[in-house]
């Protein structure tokens, strides 16, 4: 059995809230390591499809850049995001119990995301909130049942968020922000190498920033693995990483250009990832807004963060707010 699992961050640029690293690890049973990755779009067409229009009521899954939709739409912005990611979350689940009180906590509990104590974080969000609860359920029993058919399976979705502090932080310590991201994308590979050893593991990845190579960078971080090289081209890197006389550890890593629109699990983690902040940034404004009534809410980039942290001003002054817990250095 194949572990398919993928990795890719939402805000890097930002200005205000966390960087989220997201990863969804999904299994494939009876693949041909030969013919390369699967295309779990075509195995699962079903119950998913790629963009935003499809007439089926299937899934969207796709980079999270697509699937965000506008204000004042007649769909809620996260409609597509929040769909994706709640029912493959919820098809790691029995039964459907868990969508008749849920709520932005649970949600990231479940997605392993330790929510940071500043008390702009501290509010909750009922969810849905794009869709209706029964409708989700119904698409949620859908892909399970289209997984089924496939046999594909839905391991685990998870996302680390590093908020502003902790991300200032490692940006002192390791130069610049492509190094910090760098690094808790290895972290994410390492805790899949430890889960699955034994397996047939292969972890895809967007490309890293302007890394067009990535040997020497794997070799550091695991300096005691022979690690082949398989493909190193601008637009696709592909490694095969072994212990010394350890065939049981060996695992393959694969860095991709547009990654999100070759590798389902690449997009699904992406949308993860983008579904983890825009929750945070919902409980950031709603505190803001309630001190400022009036105050336009922000996505936290940065031409917008510097108009909103100038309104909120006088809110940081009285609340004696950290802003370097608040706001990232670069």
């Amino acid at each position: 059995m194949l572990i398919y699992a993928g990795i890719d961050e939402a805000g890097y640029g930002p200005m205000l809230g966390p960087l989220c690293i997201g990863c969804s690890i999904l299994t494939v049973e009876q693949h041909d390591a030969s013919t390369g990755a699967p295309d779990l779009w075509s195995r699962l067409d079903h119950a998913v499809c790629r963009g935003r229009k499809d007439r089926g009521g299937r899934l969207a899954i796709d980079d999270s850049k697509k699937l965000k939709g506008a204000k004042g739409g007649r769909r809620h912005p996260l409609h597509h995001l929040e769909r994706g990611v709640l029912a493959f979350l919820g098809s790691t689940m029995d039964g459907s119990d868990w969508l008749e009180s849920l709520d932005d906590s649970e949600v990231l509990s479940r997605l392993g995301a330790t929510v940071p104590e500043h008390d702009w974080y501290r509010s909750m969000t009922t969810l849905p909130l794009g869709e209706d609860r029964g409708l989700l359920g119904i698409a949620s029993v859908r892909l399970k049942r289209a997984m089924a058919g496939a046999g594909v399976g839905c391991h685990s979705l998870s996302c680390e968020l590093i908020d502003a502090d902790a991300f200032n932080h490692e940006v002192d310590r390791t130069g610049n922000k492509a190094n910090v991201n760098f690094e808790a994308v290895l972290r994410r590979v390492q805790e899949l190498r430890t889960r699955f050893t034994g397996h047939d593991l292969h972890v895809v990845i967007d490309r890293q920033g302007g890394r067009t190579r990535y040997r020497e960078d794997l070799q550091h971080a695991w300096p005691d693995d022979m690690i082949q090289v398989l493909d190193e081209s601008p637009k696709l890197c592909r490694y095969r990483l072994r212990r010394e006389g350890r065939d049981d550890d060996a695992c393959s890593i694969t860095f991709a250009q547009g990654g999100e629109d070759r590798h389902l699990p690449i997009a699904l983690a992406s949308m993860t990832a983008k579904y983890c902040r825009e929750l945070l940034m919902l409980r950031m404004n709603r505190y803001f807004t309630e001190a400022c009534p009036g105050l336009d809410p922000t996505a936290g980039y940065v031409q917008d963060a510097r108009r909103y942290l100038q309104d909120i001003e006088s809110v940081i002054l009285e609340r004696r707010i950290n802003r370097g817990q608040l706001v990232r250095s670069c």
